[in-house]
């Protein structure tokens, strides 16, 4: 279908300032990008031409999540609701060391895995398997992924413990390869997370080598050890560059967390970022638009306790030995409490409904246990409930905004979601991520309208230009003649978010059109049941 844009405000994703036009669409691509004041476009539309109303709307590439998790509810539900209607037409999944493939134990991999749902079965192994299945699905939105390291660890390592062995590398970096070969993009990190806190700089830096070889790039959720904000992203520079692969810096706001002037460590960030790009390597970093951090609650748990059916975690759950030895394990839960958990307030539990939106240092006080004991029954009552034990998240209050913004107003910073794709009825219903209806358009409503902070035309190049030149996408992210027709149209007095912390899945307000490889997918604010995403392999 031939479709013309009229009457709109176009942002083209560069970063120039706004400009009437009108945009041709053909065959799935920008034919023309027409200027209004040219008069150029007077008789353009041939009879088989629809015509899309964009009327005091700005017209903008559509928004490429640069940071998604959305790996496993695609598959689950491809329609991808809460993306699309913010204007997403492209999620980077794979992200943090966690991701769909490869896969060599099943059972091992769950917990890798954000959304898994037990009712879903696994019926893919590598990476282009798992492809392969995302496109038979038929997504919303187009969708590319990263080779996660956590994967690579649960497929080979035979204790987590410990760094990698030279034989177990080995078959890390076969796997990675095989990956990249599949249209993998890079290799992911989260050397914050269980399966992957063992690993050596030396072994993250060989399979650095592996993804340079085969032209990708390296994302990482860095190690984040208190007291160390400094030493996390220089261990990011210093592997990237030992490797010569191009570098993303995952939420690199997390760093604020590590010490006490949390403002002086992003700045600090930040400025090793600038360094090394100044001495020409290049880096680039991400920040999700959550004022807070969010996890599962299982992240407490070390791997070790995480082997095995229920039954055998629940046992171990039960086990006051057990629970001792966690009382020393450091987590990403514990880290984001830092001594206070009062910071850690557990999400939407289905176990133990009432203790829903408290903080574990109430909860551990009204059960008269610390907060470690506290994890361990409410997980208990997770497993005795039939529940996932994956599934229930926390919200950790660790950041504030006016440390969080000096990473956002550096003219390289990319913005991602950090959550998954869900969708309010369907199989997802019920299903919450923190950010996920809400974070391309807090980010706008935010910095440009709020705050004032950004314009319009830099926001919109931080969502579309700017992570489409970190994947190397010469025909998405930007509004131009021969360009993929992945567009959003919005209000841009109206578009901002309607979720909230503890009422999250609310779809965004003000998006009206958005197209996929040109077709409508959203037309005046309404979902046309159209799924044209493609899944993007790198050649």
């Amino acid at each position: 279908m031939n479709l013309l844009i009229t009457g709109g405000t176009v942002v083209d994703g560069t970063g120039a300032p706004p400009f009437r036009a009108d945009v041709a669409v053909e065959d799935g691509r920008i034919a023309d990008v027409i200027a209004v004041e040219t008069g150029a476009g007077a008789g353009l539309k041939p009879a088989s031409t629809t015509t899309l109303d964009a009327t005091g709307l700005f017209v903008t590439p559509g928004f490429i999540d640069i940071h998604s998790h959305s790996d496993f509810t695609l598959v689950v539900d491809p329609r991808a609701v809460s993306s699309v209607t913010q204007g997403v037409t492209l999620e980077v999944v794979g992200n943090c060391g966690h991701g769909c493939a490869p896969i060599v134990d099943p059972g091992r991999v769950t917990s890798n895995i954000y959304g898994y749902r037990s009712d879903f079965g696994l019926d893919w192994r590598t990476v282009g398997e798992y492809l392969d299945r995302l496109e038979a699905g038929g997504p919303a939105v187009n969708a590319l992924t990263l080779v996660p390291n956590g994967n690579l660890r649960l497929a080979v390592a035979g204790s987590l413990d410990r760094p990698s062995t030279p034989d177990e590398l080995r078959q890390m970096k076969r796997l990675l390869a095989q990956g990249l070969e599949e249209g993998a993009f890079g290799f992911s990190t989260g050397l914050e997370y269980g399966p992957e806190r063992a690993c050596a700089e030396e072994e993250v830096a060989e399979l650095c080598r592996v993804t340079a070889d085969a032209g990708g790039f390296y994302a990482t959720h860095t190690r984040n050890r208190e007291g160390e904000a400094e030493e996390t992203v220089a261990e990011a520079i210093r592997t990237s560059a030992v490797a010569n692969v191009p570098l993303q810096i995952s939420h690199i706001s997390v760093v604020s967390r590590l010490a006490e002037d949390g403002r002086r460590a992003i700045e600090q960030a930040v400025e090793q970022v600038d360094r090394a790009r100044a001495q020409g390597q290049d880096v680039g970093f991400d920040m999700h638009t959550r004022l807070f951090g969010t996890t599962h609650l299982s992240a407490a748990l070390p791997p070790w306790a995480l082997e095995g059916g229920r039954d055998a975690v629940a046992g171990r759950l039960r086990d006051p030995a057990v629970r001792r030895d966690l009382e020393a394990y450091r987590s990403i839960v514990t880290a984001l409490a830092r001594g206070d958990w009062r910071r850690i307030v557990l999400f939407d539990s289905k176990g133990r409904p009432d203790l829903s939106r408290r903080d574990l240092a109430e909860i551990g006080q009204e059960m008269g246990v610390d907060p470690i004991d506290a994890i361990c029954e409410i997980l208990l009552a997770e497993i005795e409930a039939g529940q996932d034990l994956h599934g229930l998240m926390i919200i950790a209050f660790a950041y504030r905004e006016e440390e969080v913004r000096i990473a956002f107003e550096h003219p390289d910073c990319m913005v991602g979601s950090d959550a998954t794709a869900l969708a309010c009825d369907g199989p997802l219903r019920g299903t919450s991520f923190h950010g996920a209806y809400t974070w391309a358009a807090w980010f706008f409503r935010h910095f440009v309208r709020e705050k004032a902070a950004l314009s319009p035309q830099e926001a919109v190049r931080r969502l579309t230009g700017l992570p489409a030149r970190r994947l190397g996408l010469k025909d998405r992210g930007g509004i131009r003649k021969g360009a993929c027709a992945d567009l959003a149209i919005f209000d841009p007095a109206a578009f901002g978010e309607r979720g909230t912390t503890f009422e999250p899945n609310q779809t965004a307000a003000g998006m009206v059109h958005v197209l996929v490889n040109g077709i409508v997918t959203l037309r005046g604010g309404r979902l046309t049941g159209a799924r044209a995403g493609q899944v993007l392999r790198r050649v």
